[in-house]
């Protein structure tokens, strides 16, 4: 067959990692704190409290939740451990951060059960470009992770790819 279509992509031994593919699913929320400080300057205790006691926590069932502050005040480092022991039992997943930090977490999390020694000596394509918010983060730990053990780290497509590292030949 002298027209035969032979994908060289397919047979180039290539192995694609799509961090999206581990994107985990769920609603992501910000609970932040500034509606409880006294004249949005400082947290009082009993108020606190009262707020801790009286809030409806079942809102935040099976969700990821950041916890910040988004006024310039000083919150004492308990009213965030407070809020943890409400969340915990519920939320998915509890941090101290914004979104974005809530996301990297989350990939800390998802990428610390990556086995490095899988991919021992294998070219690897990090797949980029998606429609999931996957922090960048992410990609500098995997990465991290993978370069002691890879052949080869490239990013992008495999048809289009960016040569992140090869390993000497030594």
């Amino acid at each position: 067959m002298e027209n035969e279509i032979i994908n060289k992509v397919s047979e180039s031994g290539l192995i694609t990692i799509d961090l999206e593919e581990y994107y985990p699913e769920g609603e992501r929320v910000l609970l932040d704190i500034k509606e409880n400080l006294f004249q949005g300057l400082i947290l009082r205790e009993k108020d606190f409290r009262e707020f801790i006691k009286n809030e409806d926590w079942s809102k935040y069932k099976d969700k990821y939740v950041g916890l910040i502050c988004s006024a310039d005040a000083i919150v004492p480092t308990w009213a965030y451990m407070l809020l943890a022991t409400q969340l915990e039992p519920l939320a998915k997943k509890v941090v101290f951060g914004n979104l974005e930090i809530l996301e990297t977490v989350l990939y800390n999390d998802i990428l610390a059960k990556i086995k490095p020694e899988d991919y021992t000596d294998a070219r690897v394509v990090i797949k980029g470009c998606g429609n999931l918010p996957v922090p960048k983060a992410a990609y500098v730990q995997i990465t991290s992770l993978l370069r002691p053990v890879a052949k080869s780290i490239m990013y992008g497509e495999p048809c289009s790819t960016v040569p992140l590292y090869k390993k000497s030949k030594n």
